[in-house]
């Protein structure tokens, strides 16, 4: 009966007693600048949801069928001052006598304040389509978004996918 309380105390000792390996301190790696010092890390920025209207400018490329798919690539910039969250795009297909026969839902989680972001939607082809129609909203459908095509983005645009 002892010799169990002794080799438990053994085990629990050795179990608290801080091991080298563990308690060694290595030097961090520093990333090397062309002067040789090093750069200070960016502090995070808190950018804030748009709550209102968010504004956006839209370049949509022409619908392609690949396969049994109809595949067009939409770039979206957000021109708001705030981040844009959970941004919605339907895209509606019509045929001939105005009737809605196929189409997508894509999303996106966030977009930053200038970012420009692509979106594929790709809906599946029916016999007979005439044209398509884009749905902009954000925060599940809570609020509105202004869409704007345009040919080419204003100023400064950063891709992301």
């Amino acid at each position: 009966m002892n010799r169990c309380a002794f080799v438990s105390a053994a085990v629990l000792v050795c179990a608290l007693a801080p091991s080298p390996v563990l308690t060694a301190q290595t030097a961090k790696p520093t990333p090397a600048t062309s002067s040789g010092s090093t750069a200070p890390a960016a502090p995070a920025r808190f950018v804030p949801m748009v709550t209102g209207i968010a504004s956006i400018e839209v370049i949509q490329s022409p619908p392609k069928r690949q396969g049994s798919d109809i595949v067009t690539l939409l770039k979206v910039k957000n021109v708001s001052a705030g981040a844009i969250g959970l941004l919605r795009v339907d895209e509606l297909w019509y045929d001939k006598d105005l009737k809605q026969v196929t189409g997508d839902t894509e999303t996106v989680k966030r977009i930053l304040p200038g970012e420009v972001v692509e979106i594929t939607m790709k809906s599946p082809s029916k016999p007979n389509l005439s044209r398509s129609q884009y749905a902009f909203s954000q925060n599940s459908g809570n609020h509105k978004v202004d869409a704007k095509a345009v040919k080419k983005f204003t100023e400064g645009e950063t891709a992301k996918k």
